[in-house]
């Protein structure tokens, strides 16, 4: 079959590298793509956001499946128009996608079916908010309720913090994804992503990974949308993983064919764990980037049949093969991110480092007058296999030694918390 895939990221360039390993496929199309993504599909100039034209380029090239990868274009209903042609495609409708597009959709979601997660409050005035975190114990986690790319959370210490970041919201730091906010209580534990292909009745638990949001060593710094993470998550065993689809996935998926909205795609659920169980943070509804990065890396066999299944509601005759080694990514950005940063900056040494157990893979790269350049904020994403999460991390910095780009940068301590678990 002929596919199409949407996005331009490090998501969807491992996505297209696990895709073309299937004996069922024919040809790999990718709008737009990246660098690295045009050594396996044919990138094409097509504005995803003109359903119109992306539906003539499906009929024209005969593409029975359309994969959706960003946040974005599930929000805006791509998938919904795809289905109407007769196209066959991976990911959730707008309507399910307001699991991702608005925080407080999913919240009163979980308070209608008691859901486990961190009391909260919406609002849509600054200074309501401003009153409330006066009166609220510290710290708080302030949400911009729409898709802000993986930025629009605060987490505010103090008071002060807390009506900046209420201010920034308001003001449109985050454009109109912060014409509403929740103000959470903040959650302590540890963080774990955990990836579940839903068919609208039936969820299958694809993998579990952690990322680290934070731009500097240590956690620290903003929130970016994502400097690395590794799989599988060492915090998850079995009994979370029992938890999470009693407690968690299963009342979701149940709640949306109640709302006539049923879930198709991968269901990302953010979680918190601690001494009491897993509680969610919130829920995406595409893969995440770079999480996708390392669940590929570990993913034994055809992705493109689990994707069909998925839409045709027969998750039950599927099974995931995941490889047990640990995988790793390390994410290389641009100087400056998440703020500003340099565009056209040139990056030598990334070619002929994969291998068995090493991929690079692209996200804001081109290629301009034969030489590879950076045009994003998260440029590479230096992915490895191992032994133990330690394996993986040493084996990923050395191919980023190997890298030569003055103008980026990368977090050294990729899998910190896994690699103490590991020598405890």
């Amino acid at each position: 079959m002929n596919v199409l895939l949407i996005g331009s990221g490090g998501r969807e360039h491992a996505l297209a590298w696990k895709i073309v390993q299937s004996p069922l496929l024919d040809k790999l199309y990718c709008a737009p793509g990246n660098a690295g993504i045009a050594n396996l599909a044919n990138c094409v100039e097509l504005d995803v956001a003109d359903h119109a034209a992306v539906l003539q380029f499906c009929k024209t090239h005969n593409v029975k499946l359309v994969v959706v990868g960003p946040e974005v274009p599930l929000v805006n209903g791509l998938v919904d128009d795809l289905e109407k042609a007769g196209i066959a495609a991976f990911g959730p409708s707008a309507k399910a996608a307001a699991l991702e597009g608005s925080k407080t959709f999913t919240k009163q979601l979980c308070d209608r079916k008691n859901i486990p997660t961190a009391q909260y409050q919406d609002f849509n005035n600054a200074p309501k908010a401003k009153a409330y975190v006066r009166n609220h114990s510290m710290p708080v986690v302030i949400k911009a309720d729409g898709l802000a790319a993986g930025k629009g959370v605060i987490i505010a210490q103090t008071v002060m913090e807390a009506s900046n970041a209420i201010d920034d919201c308001f003001e449109g730091e985050f454009g109109d994804a912060g014409a509403e906010i929740i103000i959470e209580d903040f959650l302590s534990g540890e963080e774990a992503s955990m990836f579940y292909l839903c068919d609208g009745g039936t969820a299958l638990l694809l993998g579990t990974a952690q990322d680290h949001k934070r731009v500097g060593e240590g956690d620290t710094g903003p929130n970016t949308g994502g400097m690395g993470a590794y799989s599988p998550a060492p915090v998850v065993d079995a009994k979370i993983e029992r938890q999470v689809m009693d407690e968690i996935i299963l009342p979701t998926l149940e709640g949306m064919r109640e709302m006539g909205a049923p879930f198709k795609g991968v269901l990302y659920a953010g979680l918190m764990i601690d001494g009491d169980g897993p509680k969610l943070i919130e829920y995406n509804v595409r893969f995440g980037d770079p999480e996708c990065q390392v669940l590929m890396m570990r993913l034994e066999g055809d992705l493109l049949p689990l994707l069909m299944a998925t839409i045709d509601a027969s998750l039950t005759d599927q099974q995931v093969a995941l490889n047990p080694d640990p995988a790793l990514t390390v994410v290389m950005a641009s100087n400056g991110y998440p703020g500003s940063y340099a565009k056209g900056t040139v990056i030598s040494g990334a070619d002929d480092l994969n291998g068995d157990n090493c991929q690079i893979f692209h996200a804001g790269t081109a290629l301009q007058d034969g030489n590879l350049v950076a045009i994003g904020g998260r440029v590479l994403n230096i992915t490895a296999r191992g032994n133990s999460v330690g394996e993986a991390q040493a084996r990923a910095y050395r191919m980023v030694d190997r890298i030569d780009w003055p103008e980026g940068f990368c977090r050294c301590d990729i899998g910190w918390r896994a690699i103490a678990r590991e020598e405890s």
